[in-house]
């Protein structure tokens, strides 16, 4: 018996020797070594999936600018061109741009013809002119004389500084029906931003004597639109205004987009002259860019009472 199983057991040793020299499979890989390469993988498939995202959203975000030329267009929009004639003409203004809506609808619009004032003891304008640099600037509607600060008026106990004065052609204002061959508008403002416009009346005068401020400025006219000239010379505004400082006074507005209303005007009664040579000048530049007449509207017109002189 004791044999028979050692038989065996040589027997079972044999068949594991036989076993253990025969061809193995190749081993299989750890589960640690397994997970470390899907890891890889998948890093590597996601990086490959954030590089596609972000090229793909790079495009998106190189996008930006079609908006911003439309937004641009917008903004142009906002500040529509306006002029004296066609689909651009006085009558058209309030279809421009939605700011210029009083251009139609206001009730205190200008210029008017200045009929019936009631003559009374007007205030004294206290003119606070004074030599100064300025420059020339044609923006495409008129002539406009851009002047160095300091340069203001007092009316009714409120202090306006000169902002710009400018022509138009013909007068946009007429005083009983008549109406002049230019007018000059200095635009005044205070501290509070109220508007106040002193306009000169310009008629034809004698040629031999050039208006002196006029054609100071007529040779500083710059050669192209939108772009001022500064002067080699100074200029003062008292130069431009009548002996006679009396004057027509009644609440308008602007005469010219967007038409705002609550502005003090004050005609000065006493025109000033020009040469032909002078308002030939401005006429090649701009023949007609004068806004036709508004309604009165009721309003009240004052005048100064007799004459009213007045110096530098």
């Amino acid at each position: 018996m004791k044999k028979r199983v050692t038989i065996a057991a040589c027997l079972l040793a044999l068949a594991a020797q036989a076993q253990a020299q025969e061809p193995k499979e190749p081993p299989k890989e750890p589960v640690e070594a397994l997970r470390q390469r899907l890891a890889e993988r998948l890093s590597t498939k996601g990086e490959g999936a954030a590089t596609a995202t972000a090229k793909s959203t790079a495009k998106p975000a190189a996008k930006p600018a079609p908006p911003a030329k439309a937004e641009a267009h917008k903004g142009e929009a906002k500040a529509a061109h306006w002029g004296y004639a066609g689909d651009l003409s006085p009558e058209h203004w309030a279809e421009l741009a939605p700011d210029n809506k009083l251009c139609a609808v206001g009730t205190r619009q200008s210029p008017i013809d200045i009929r019936e004032g009631i003559a009374v003891e007007l205030e004294k304008i206290s003119f606070d002119y004074r030599a100064s640099n300025f420059s020339v600037l044609d923006n495409g509607h008129t002539v406009q004389v851009n002047v160095a600060p300091g340069n203001g008026l007092t009316v009714m106990g409120r202090r306006y500084e000169l902002v710009q004065f400018h022509f138009h052609r013909p007068s946009e204002e007429r005083v009983n029906g008549k109406q002049f061959d230019m007018v000059a508008h200095l635009v005044h403002k205070d501290e509070q931003g109220r508007l106040a416009v002193v306009a000169v009346l310009l008629e034809r005068g004698p040629d031999n004597k050039p208006q002196p401020l006029v054609q100071a400025v007529w040779a500083n006219l710059p050669l192209e639109k939108g772009e001022a000239l500064p002067a080699q010379v100074q200029i003062d505004l008292n130069q431009l205004l009548p002996a006679d400082r009396g004057y027509f006074t009644y609440m308008g507005s602007l005469t010219t987009p967007p038409c705002t209303e609550g502005v003090l005007w004050m005609v000065m009664r006493q025109p000033v002259a020009l040469t032909a040579q002078q308002l030939g000048i401005f006429a090649r530049l701009y023949p007609m860019n004068a806004r036709p007449l508004q309604a009165g509207s009721g309003r009240l017109i004052k005048e100064s009472l007799g004459s009213a002189s007045g110096g530098p």
